[in-house]
């Protein structure tokens, strides 16, 4: 069994590498955990492979927040220095700081 180590962390601010939305990380899966009906949507020639991490983001683009489910292949770190307006990051995080979101609780 192959192991998939996760690149980006809980509270880091990634961005879509093709698409305009950022987001905040707040969980990770080792690989695909979605459904197949999910997979199947995406466009065969874009469809990401389903063994590596994937993130699951508090987004927001121009027009509104959402929870989005993103191949690790498909973000790069926001270095912006910008925080993410999301209305759910309270709820889990901290104040914006160094880039990136502290957890408001421990992990066990």
């Amino acid at each position: 069994m192959e192991t998939h180590c996760a690149k980006y962390r809980l509270g880091q601010v990634v961005k879509h590498k093709k698409h305009p939305f950022r987001g905040v990380v707040f969980d990770v899966d080792p690989e695909f955990n979605n459904t197949e009906e999910w997979y199947q949507s995406i466009p065969e020639d874009s469809r990401p492979k389903k063994e590596q991490p994937y993130y699951h983001l508090l987004a927001e683009n121009d027009h509104s927040f959402y929870v989005a489910y993103v191949s690790e292949q498909n973000l790069v770190a926001d270095i912006s220095g910008e925080p993410v307006g999301h209305p759910d990051i309270p709820d889990l995080f901290g104040p914006f700081e160094d880039g990136h979101y502290p957890l408001h609780f421990n992990l066990n």
